[in-house]
């Protein structure tokens, strides 16, 4: 299993020109060697591989001798990050796109080659670039693959070590299970009652970001007080963007460890965010990416995530007798009885519970009918 390890590093100045360089010249070779793929296919109607850019890069040294400066292994990796975009076009995603120098976030991947990666007494070399300081928070597992320095909007580098590792247990297989229900109120309701507030961070940091952005709408666009005025509200995204991170982090390690089956709705994001009144929450909230965490995290420890149908009406049926009850359309509803059975329903914690039910059914266990659907069987086995 290949894990990765994310570590800030401090370069001095000459390390910070290295890692400049080495950041503009994979930008160059990645847009050269796309702009050559794209003519070739224009006049013969045909792809250019890997191997045919491997072989053209050697020349392309020749021509230009500041490519020689920097880590060429970097641009070999460059190469296959585009030879990957091109595979990813085709099946159907987004044409590839020229880089742009005027973006701030950058970033370059280097591989493990006769130990020229090496991580000693908080520090890490780095080919071409030498022992660089480290803030080791944490040891890393395994054998490291590659790596992949990167620079964000705020001028801070990182490095990101990807290794082979098996040290990652499985959980206890515990005999739980729980539907999700999120929102935006509150970030989520479970089908045990919890309900879990949307810390909203966003609004939390709004007039510091507004603030920020007033200053540098101020300044002259190239001036060095632009350059700090920008720097200034790069940091307060980067502050809201490492809150939210933080909090979906927590929760997701919090539920994937107490719950064997964890059942969600598969939402429409993409289609969500066209609504111009709630874009802006939906965006703060990170369902997505609540999900992308409780799906690799439940790979690694064992356990299963279910994701049920878009469609499926989890708010309008009574979990208690199955009635459809069409007037909890209307969002503005919180509490109502069930017009059969008389039961009185949390119009979040009713849909968590019916999300559950499905869940458990898709995910091939069945629950049998004690202790509030938390025994389930899969075969003759029990959890």
């Amino acid at each position: 299993m290949q894990v990765a390890f994310k570590y800030r590093i401090y370069p001095n100045k000459v390390q910070s020109i290295m890692l400049n360089k080495s950041f503009g010249c994979n930008r160059f070779i990645f847009n050269y060697f796309l702009n050559h793929k794209n003519e070739q296919y224009k006049k013969t109607k045909r792809s250019v591989s890997y191997n045919e850019c491997a072989k053209l890069l050697t020349d392309l040294k020749s021509n230009f001798q500041w490519l020689k400066e920097i880590d060429s292994i970097s641009l070999q990796q460059t190469l296959r990050d585009l030879d990957r975009a091109f595979k990813n076009f085709f099946k159907g995603y987004g044409f590839p796109k020229f880089k742009s120098k005027h973006n701030h976030f950058h970033s370059y991947r280097t591989q493990m080659v006769n130990d020229n990666i090496q991580v000693e007494n908080n520090k890490i070399k780095l080919p071409k670039i030498g022992w660089v300081k480290l803030k080791y928070h944490r040891s890393h597992k395994g054998k490291i693959l590659n790596a992949t320095v990167s620079k964000t909007n705020t001028g801070t580098y990182y490095v990101s070590l990807c290794c082979e590792t098996s040290d990652i247990e499985k959980l206890q297989t515990l005999n739980t299970a729980l539907g999700i229900d999120v929102g935006i109120k509150s970030f989520c309701v479970t089908s045990n009652s919890e309900i879990i507030d949307n810390p909203k961070f966003l609004e939390k940091y709004y007039k510091k970001l507004l603030k920020a952005q007033r200053e540098l709408s101020s300044k002259t666009k190239g001036s060095k007080n632009f350059y700090k005025a920008r720097i200034k509200l790069a940091k307060v995204h980067e502050k809201i963007a490492n809150c939210r991170f933080d909090f979906l982090h927590k929760l997701s390690s919090r539920l994937i460890s107490e719950n064997q089956v964890i059942c969600l709705e598969n939402l429409k994001v993409k289609s969500m965010l066209k609504n111009s009144t709630l874009s802006k929450s939906i965006s703060d909230v990170s369902w997505f990416k609540f999900r992308q965490l409780l799906e690799y995290k439940a790979k690694w420890y064992g356990r299963i995530v279910s994701i049920i149908d878009t469609y499926y009406p989890s708010s309008q049926l009574c979990s208690n007798c199955g009635f459809k009850n069409e007037e909890v359309k209307n969002l503005n509803i919180r509490t109502w009885e069930c017009p059969n059975c008389k039961t009185k329903h949390h119009r979040d914690i009713n849909s968590a519970i019916n999300i559950k039910r499905v869940g458990l059914v898709q995910s091939d266990l069945k629950p049998v009918e004690i202790v509030g659907y938390e025994v389930f069987e899969t075969g003759s086995s029990y959890f």
